[in-house]
C-alpha cells in the first residue's frame, strides 16, 4: 500500500490546502479507515478562523464522518476490513470516574479526532476500534456522517429531560438547531418553536415540521402563557442566551450548548426565584451515540437531504467561507472523499 495521501491540511487562520502526507500508522487495537464522507462541523468553522483553542494548525481537521474499514490491528475483534463504519470520535481513558460512570464525554484525557488527533479530511484516518461501529443494514454512507452530529442532538434533548407534553423552544436553526428539532420530534414533542433571522433557515424548519418564527414579537404569538416547558440555545450568544432563559416557565428547563461566547450576562436573581434549571450540553455519551445509530429514517438526517450538499474534498476552504459568509439554502455540507 502506498505509504501517502492526500488530506485537506488546516495551515492557519483561512488557510486549507491539499497536501500529500504520510499515512497514518494503525495500532493492535485500531482500525484504519477509508474515508468515504466527512461533515463540515461549526467548531471547524470557528478554528478554520483561528478562533478555537482545540484546532492548531497544522492540522487535519474532520470529526463527523462515515467509510470502509481498509486494515486493522490484530487484537481487533468484531470488525472486518470491507465493513461500512462511521465512529464516534471522542476517545478517553476508560478508568476515571467519569469514564466509569458513563460520562466519558466530560474525561479530562478526552482527545477528540480532527482537533488532538489527525481527523478525516483525509484519505484515511486511524479510529480505536472500540470507537468504531458498523452500519446499520441500509444506512448510506452520507447519512452515517451525520451521526455525529445527531448524536448531539440526542444528549441535548436528553439534558432537557424532554416528554412529549412538554413545549419547547430551540434557538438557532444550524445543523445542531435543526438535528434538536428532529430529536425532540423522536422524544414525541409536539410544540416546538425554532427562532432563527435567517429566511432560508426558516423555511427549512417548516419544512420538517416546526413552529419557525423570526423574532421575539412573533416568538410570543407562539409561547404558552408562562413559558415554554424547556428551551435550548444552539446558538452560544448572550442575547439568545437570554432570551432562552427569559422565554422559559418558572421551574422549567434550559440548555446551553452553543459555544460562540465564552462569557455571558444572565438574570441571576430571575432565575433564582424562578428556579430555572440550567444545564450544559457538550458532545455525547457512548449511549448517545448508539441510540443516534438505531433511528429509523423517518427520524433521523436523512430528512435533511433537500439542504444537503456534496462537494470533493479540494474544494474545502470554497466550503469553509460559503458555510460562513452566505449558506443560503445550505444545511449541511459532507466532504466527498474516495468516491
Amino acid at each position: 500500500m502506498n505509504r501517502t495521501m492526500q488530506a485537506l491540511m488546516y495551515e492557519g487562520p483561512r488557510q486549507l490546502h491539499m497536501r500529500e502526507v504520510e499515512m497514518p500508522v494503525i495500532g493492535e487495537q485500531d482500525v484504519l479507515v477509508k474515508v468515504s464522507f466527512a461533515g463540515i462541523c461549526g467548531s471547524e468553522l470557528s478554528g478554520y478562523y483561528g478562533k478555537n483553542s482545540l484546532r492548531v494548525p497544522p492540522l487535519i481537521m474532520g470529526h463527523e464522518f462515515s467509510g470502509v474499514i481498509a486494515d486493522k490491528g490484530a487484537a481487533v475483534d468484531g470488525l472486518e476490513i470491507g465493513d461500512r463504519v462511521t465512529a464516534n470520535p471522542l476517545s478517553s481513558c476508560q478508568v476515571c470516574d467519569d469514564c466509569q460512570e458513563a460520562r466519558s464525554h466530560l474525561c479530562h484525557e478526552r482527545k477528540l479526532l480532527g482537533a488532538h488527533l489527525p481527523g478525516a479530511y483525509a484519505d484515511y484516518v486511524r479510529v480505536p476500534a472500540s470507537q468504531t461501529h458498523k452500519l446499520p443494514e441500509g444506512m448510506s454512507l452520507e447519512v452515517a456522517a451525520m451521526m455525529e452530529p445527531l448524536a448531539c442532538a440526542v444528549h441535548i434533548v436528553s439534558q432537557a429531560e424532554l416528554k412529549g407534553s412538554d413545549s419547547l423552544l430551540i434557538v438557532g436553526a444550524g445543523p445542531i438547531g435543526l438535528f434538536t428539532l428532529l430529536a425532540a420530534q423522536k422524544w414525541g414533542v409536539k410544540h416546538i418553536v425554532v427562532q432563527e433571522i435567517a429566511a432560508e433557515r426558516l423555511k427549512m424548519v417548516e419544512a420538517l415540521g416546526g413552529i419557525a418564527v423570526s423574532g421575539e414579537e412573533e416568538l410570543s404569538r407562539f409561547m404558552p402563557d408562562r413559558g415554554f416547558t424547556a428551551s435550548v440555545d444552539a446558538v452560544g450568544l448572550e442575547v439568545t442566551r437570554r432570551l432562552c432563559v427569559q422565554s422559559t416557565r418558572p421551574g422549567g428547563r434550559v440548555v446551553f450548548s452553543g459555544l460562540h461566547s465564552a462569557d455571558s450576562s444572565l438574570p441571576i436573581n430571575e432565575i433564582i426565584r424562578n428556579e430555572t434549571v440550567l444545564k450544559g450540553a457538550f458532545a455525547y455519551t457512548p449511549d448517545d451515540f448508539r441510540q443516534a445509530l438505531q433511528w429509523d429514517e423517518a427520524f433521523g438526517p436523512k430528512r435533511l437531504e433537500p439542504w444537503l450538499v456534496e462537494a470533493p474534498l479540494k474544494e474545502g476552504q470554497f466550503w469553509f467561507e460559503k458555510l460562513t459568509n452566505d449558506p443560503g439554502s445550505v444545511a449541511k455540507v459532507l466532504l466527498r472523499i474516495n468516491n
